[in-house]
C-alpha cells in the first residue's frame, strides 16, 4: 500500500515536470550542444579556410616585401604608391601593409591599415613573416655559410604519443591518449552535473514551498505519510533526470558512431584508426595529433557510452543526496528569500567542488583531489572529472558506495526535519531549531 502511495507521488512529480516548455526545451538543446562540440572538430578541419585576404605592400626598407609568402588566407602584392595614394585609392583591399626604412633597428616601425574588421590570426601571421624575415637577415650579418639550410635542418617538432603503461601490462589494447580532451571532456561532464544538483535540488525545494504555502501538504499527509511524500518527491524528480540523460546519451551516442565517421575525411580516419592501434606516424601522416586523438574520442563508441553510464549514476547519487537536504530547508520555510540562510550549508560543498574539479587538470590523481573525489558532498561533480583521466575502478566503486550510502542516510535525516518542518508556518528556523527537529522522537 506504502508502495502504491509513493508511486503516485513519483508518477504526479513526473508527470508535471516533463510536460514543462522549459524540460522539452533542455532535453533538445543540451544534446545539440554536445553533438556539435563533437562535430565541431570535423567540421572546422573541413571548412577551415577562410576568405582570401589581398594586403598591399608599401616596404620602404626594400628587405622585407620580397621575402613575404603569400598563402591559401593572405596574399601579398606590392605597389609604387605612396601610403596616402593606397589608403584612398585601394580600399577594394583587406588592407595597406607599411614597413618603415628602419625596420631592421626599429622591428616596431610596421603598421597595418586594413579596410573593416580584422582578425587576431591575420594579424598574427603578417607580423610572424616580418618577424622571422628580420631574424634572418640579422643572422645573416654572422657571415654563416649555408645559414638557411643549418636552420631547415635543426628546426624541430617534437609529437609526443602517451600510452598507459599501467593498461598495456594488465592486458589492456595499446593506444594513444590525450590528457588534454580527457580534461576537457571532464570538464563539460562536471559543469552538467553541477547544473543538475543545483537546478534539479532547486525544484524540489521549490515544490515542498508552493504546496506548504497552499496547506496541501496538510491534506495530503493525512492519507501519507511525511517520508513517504519526501521520498516520492525526491525519487519523482530523480526520474526525470535520467530521462533527460538517457535521451542525451541516446543521441550522443548515436550521432558519434553513426553520423561522425562520415563527417570525417578518410585519410583523416585512416588516421583516427592508425592512432587507435598505436602506429600513427604523426610527422609522415602530416596531421594534426591533438585533432586526431579529439575525433578518435569522439568516434569511441564505448568510451562515449561508458562515460554516460558514469554520469547517469553520478546523477542520480548526487541529485538523491542533495535533493533531500533541499527538500529538508523547503519545508523549514515558507518562501524561497528564507530559505537562503538555511540553503548556504548545502551550496558550499557544491561550489567548492568547483574549485577543486579545476586542479583536476593539474594532477587528477593528487591527495586533495583523490580525497574530494571520495567525500560523497562534493564527489559527484569531482569525481566525473577525473572519469576521463583513466582513473583506476576501484576509487570509482568506492566512490558511488559512499555516496549512497551517505544519501541513504541523509534520507533518514532530512525526513526527521521534514516532518515537523511542513507544520511549521510564520517564523523561519535557526540551525538550532531545525537540530532540535532532527532529536525529536517519534
Amino acid at each position: 500500500m506504502a508502495q502504491s502511495k509513493i508511486g503516485i507521488i513519483i508518477a504526479r512529480e513526473f508527470n508535471e515536470r516533463v510536460r514543462k516548455k522549459s524540460f522539452i526545451v533542455t532535453t533538445i538543446l543540451m544534446p545539440i550542444l554536445m553533438i556539435g562540440l563533437m562535430v565541431a572538430p570535423a567540421l572546422i578541419m573541413r571548412y577551415s579556410r577562410g576568405e582570401t585576404r589581398l594586403i598591399t605592400v608599401i616596404d620602404r626598407s626594400g628587405l622585407i616585401a620580397p621575402q613575404l609568402e603569400s598563402g591559401e588566407e593572405i596574399v601579398f602584392n606590392t605597389t609604387d604608391l605612396t601610403l596616402d595614394e593606397a589608403r584612398r585609392d585601394l580600399t577594394d583591399q583587406f588592407g595597406i601593409l607599411w614597413i618603415g626604412e628602419d625596420v631592421m633597428t626599429n622591428p616596431n616601425n610596421v603598421k597595418l591599415y586594413t579596410n573593416g574588421s580584422s582578425s587576431m590570426l591575420a594579424e598574427e601571421s603578417v607580423s610572424g613573416q616580418i618577424a622571422d624575415i628580420i631574424e634572418k637577415e640579422k643572422l645573416k650579418a654572422y657571415n654563416i655559410e649555408n645559414l638557411s639550410q643549418i636552420l631547415e635542418q635543426v628546426e624541430t617538432t617534437v609529437y609526443m604519443q602517451v600510452f598507459r603503461n599501467d593498461r598495456m601490462l594488465e592486458g589492456e589494447d595499446e593506444q594513444a591518449t590525450s590528457s588534454s580532451v580527457a580534461t576537457a571532456v571532464g570538464f563539460i561532464l562536471a559543469m552538467i552535473l553541477y547544473m543538475f544538483l543545483v537546478v534539479y535540488g532547486a525544484m524540489v525545494m521549490q515544490s515542498v514551498i508552493e504546496e506548504k504555502n497552499n496547506r496541501v501538504l496538510e491534506v495530503v499527509v493525512s492519507s501519507i505519510s511525511p517520508f513517504q511524500l519526501m521520498l516520492g518527491k525526491i525519487l519523482g524528480v530523480a526520474s526525470v533526470a535520467v530521462v533527460q540523460v538517457l535521451i542525451w546519451g541516446v543521441l550522443v551516442v548515436g550521432v558519434g558512431t553513426l553520423a561522425m565517421p562520415h563527417l570525417i575525411p578518410a585519410d583523416m580516419m585512416g588516421s583516427v584508426d592508425a592512432l587507435r592501434a598505436g602506429t600513427l606516424d604523426p610527422a609522415a601522416a602530416g596531421v594534426d595529433v591533438e585533432m586526431v586523438q579529439t575525433l578518435a574520442t569522439a568516434t569511441d563508441f564505448g568510451y562515449i557510452l561508458s562515460i554516460f553510464v558514469y554520469l547517469l549514476l553520478y546523477v542520480v547519487g548526487g541529485y538523491l543526496l542533495y535533493s533531500a537536504m533541499f527538500a529538508a530547508v523547503g519545508s523549514a520555510v515558507d518562501s524561497v528569500q528564507d530559505a537562503q540562510q538555511l540553503q548556504t550549508p548545502i551550496m558550499i560543498p557544491i561550489i567548492l567542488s568547483i574549485f577543486v574539479m579545476m586542479m583536476v587538470m593539474k594532477d587528477p590523481n593528487s591527495p586533495l583531489v583523490f580525497w574530494f573525489s571520495m567525500i560523497p558532498f562534493t564527489s559527484p561533480v569531482v569525481m566525473i572529472a577525473r572519469i576521463p583521466c583513466g582513473i583506476p575502478t576501484w576509487e570509482i566503486i568506492t566512490s558511488l558506495v559512499v555516496l549512497y550510502l551517505t544519501f541513504m542516510f541523509m534520507v533518514w535525516l532530512a525526513a526527521k526535519i521534514y516532518r515537523v518542518g511542513i507544520f511549521m508556518y510564520g517564523k523561519k528556523p535557526s540551525f538550532k531549531e531545525v537540530c532540535k527537529w532532527v532529536r525529536y522522537k517519534y
